[in-house]
């Protein structure tokens, strides 16, 4: 006799806490607003990043010339989540010698 059993994962009590919160759709507005601002945000850290690179600028080269801490540049640079104030962004962005610019957003047409 062959019997195949299918544990289901058993959760954690912080994973319980984010499933059951979920369910709510006041949660899951604000969660998908919150993700969408850690997207732009990494993005925006990504293109910098690329044209440091792409100058061939060293991190703390790039922290000189903005007038940073190298040790801010570097976790700011190798960091999975981070957070950037818009004064970080625009130093790094002057000393790349690149412009930020704003963008309307496209109409999604329903």
């Amino acid at each position: 006799m062959c019997y195949a059993f299918r544990m289901a994962k058993r959760l954690t009590g912080a994973e319980k806490y984010f499933a059951d919160r979920m369910l709510d759709p006041a949660h899951r507005v604000e969660h998908a607003a919150a993700t969408k601002r850690i997207r732009n945000t990494d993005a925006i850290v990504r293109a910098l990043d690329q044209k440091r690179e792409a100058n061939g600028l060293s991190k703390a080269e790039l922290a000189r010339r903005a007038d940073l801490p190298p040790e801010a540049v570097r976790r700011l640079f190798s960091a999975n989540c981070v957070n950037p104030t818009l004064g970080t962004i625009t130093a790094l962005a002057g000393a790349l010698n690149v412009e930020l610019v704003l963008q309307p957003l496209a109409e999604v047409k329903c």
